[in-house]
């Protein structure tokens, strides 16, 4: 991982934004350049919200965003995102040649021997229409012409979401050979928290609206644990160690962040297990079960 001196791709300081049934308050963090930054949380969480208000495609109310060190709305900056997803209803009944002959004037930066290939790579047909691929294959078009101008920050929304286990896999690999390209930043935002074990190097936890957890992949795999014992370990001192809980009759599982030493006098008494992703969404959504 990188030192202080390390860049961002995206910073969100105090953003707030009140919808008819949701709303984000003061929310701040930042995408680090030339990492995988995963993005997860429940569904209604305000990950879709918070994408659209990277993209201007919904204004803030207050706060400010900043990508690549200036205000998201300038139109130079969108120059360099491509923004990957599954939905391209707009080109349906078009095919990948005439999709391209709308998209590549657009980019100053569009790369026709990178389009070609990928075009090879991702095993794209460019005469049948895009109402007749599959889900994986609409995803592979779309990180097709993101790629082909030479984005330099990707998000990717679901972009798992309803793939079969290989041809998610496939994508994966995919998304992790793009990381070989210098400074290429991409954001994954999605409910499939085993896909960003496998290959995120962040994560930024979202939850009602709120940052629950910002940290390197590295740190997570560190400090977070799921320790295990019986339920007569569990009294009013011991629960407050814990950032949740879930008791039955067979004893406790709960989720840790910290130094494991300081469980070494309970011995053999409790066992501790890395956390994964989804163990620390379900506990952080759920302080005692």
């Amino acid at each position: 991982m990188r030192g202080i001196d390390q860049m961002n791709t995206v910073e969100f300081h105090n953003v707030t934004k009140s919808r008819k049934d949701f709303s984000i308050k003061n929310l701040s963090f930042t995408i680090p350049q030339g990492f995988i930054t995963g993005f997860i949380g429940p569904n209604g969480s305000g990950k879709t919200t918070t994408i659209q208000m990277m993209m201007n495609l919904l204004h803030i109310d207050e706060g400010d965003i900043r990508l690549f060190g200036t205000n998201h709305k300038n139109q130079h900056v969108k120059q360099k995102i491509g923004f990957v997803y599954d939905d391209l209803y707009m080109y349906e009944e078009f095919n990948i040649r005439k999709i391209k002959s709308f998209i590549a004037p657009l980019y100053e930066t569009w790369n026709e021997e990178l389009f070609q290939k990928y075009l090879v790579k991702f095993e794209l047909p460019t005469g049948k229409k895009i109402k007749k691929f599959s889900k994986g294959m609409k995803m592979k078009c779309s990180l097709l012409f993101a790629l082909s101008h030479e984005a330099e920050f990707i998000i990717m929304d679901e972009p798992t979401s309803g793939l079969d286990p290989i041809f998610r896999r496939e994508l994966l690999d995919h998304i992790q050979e793009l990381m070989l390209k210098e400074n290429q930043t991409i954001f994954l935002s999605s409910h499939i928290t085993a896909d960003l074990d496998r290959i995120a190097d962040y994560i930024i936890f979202i939850y009602q609206g709120k940052i629950m957890l910002q940290k390197s992949m590295e740190e997570i795999q560190n400090l977070f644990y799921i320790i295990k014992g019986k339920s007569d370990l569990i009294d009013a001192d011991t629960k407050e160690l814990f950032i949740g809980i879930k008791q039955t009759s067979l004893g406790f599982e709960a989720l840790f962040e910290g130094e494991l030493s300081l469980f070494d006098a309970f011995g053999d008494e409790i066992v501790a297990e890395k956390a994964t992703l989804e163990d620390i969404m379900y506990y952080m959504t759920r302080k005692e079960i």
